[in-house]
């Protein structure tokens, strides 16, 4: 039996070597050890055999639990977002996670913690991108891996905000729409990005539209930091902008978003 155990994750390895073919960088070997582990290896290999990933390549991003890759399915390149099983701690998930109603069921295991974090982050970008805003659209959700759209061009990420020189003019247009998008986010999707900063919204060179990424730790309106989450996420990007001659007051602009009547209360996972 064990004979048999072994010679099936060899081969899932063997998969996953082959799905590296594109693009064997120093990033994606040095962190095979703690991301690629047996139980993720062979969701990976479920998701080639369902044709959903055909291979993936070198690594687009490294958080402080998950990592990110580029990979392809059968007509366009991908991102595949891998919650790390063996080097994650609980200890950025716990402020998010305590208190959010859709963790009130979870087993507070470390395993069924990533597994319910990572289709969290599913739902998360369904209900922000139906609300409105510009997402990556998510494909599907296993265990520890998001597989979702990819937000770039010929491989290359769009770049961050806090990397991306913008005119005053266009920096204006990219903030009343990121504000619009918090305003969104809160009143249509019932959730508040709960991290957001120059470092989580890309920027579409071509249109300079901002994109939300990173929205796992995204909460409900009923999660009792959910205020505090608002309030941070409007100080950053009113913060941000500064840079640019925009000053506008964070305090108004909370007000504003927190006097809407909001449409969507569900507390779906």
């Amino acid at each position: 039996m064990k004979k048999e155990v072994t010679k099936k994750v060899k081969r899932i390895d063997t998969q996953v070597d082959k799905l590296r073919m594109k693009r064997k960088d120093t990033d994606t070997l040095k962190v095979k050890e703690n991301v690629f582990d047996e139980p993720t290896l062979k969701t990976l290999y479920t998701l080639s055999n369902k044709g959903i990933i055909e291979a993936i390549g070198g690594s687009i991003s490294t958080g402080k639990e998950a990592n990110v890759f580029l990979a392809e399915d059968k007509e366009r390149d991908i991102a595949v977002k891998i919650y790390r099983m063996s080097s994650s701690t609980f200890n950025s998930m716990e402020d998010y996670i305590l208190g959010d109603p859709r963790f009130r069921n979870i087993r507070h295991s470390k395993r069924d913690i990533i597994f319910a974090w990572t289709k969290k982050e599913q739902r998360n970008l369904v209900r922000a991108k139906e609300a409105g805003l510009k997402v990556p659209e998510p494909i599907v959700a296993e265990r520890n891996i998001l597989v979702m759209e990819f937000m770039g061009e010929e491989g290359i990420s769009y770049p961050q905000l806090k990397d991306y020189k913008i005119e005053k003019e266009a920096a204006k247009k990219a903030f009343n729409i990121i504000i619009n998008y918090i305003d969104l986010l809160y009143n249509e999707a019932n959730l508040v990005h709960g991290d957001l900063s120059e470092y989580n919204i890309l920027i579409i060179p071509e249109t300079e539209e901002p994109v939300f990424i990173d929205m796992g730790q995204s909460v409900t309106r009923e999660h009792p930091r959910s205020i505090e989450f608002l309030i941070r996420d409007i100080e950053n990007i009113a913060r941000y902008f500064k840079k640019y001659g925009i000053r506008e007051d964070p305090h108004q602009l909370y007000t504003s978003i927190r006097n809407k009547e909001p449409k969507n209360e569900e507390n779906d996972l």
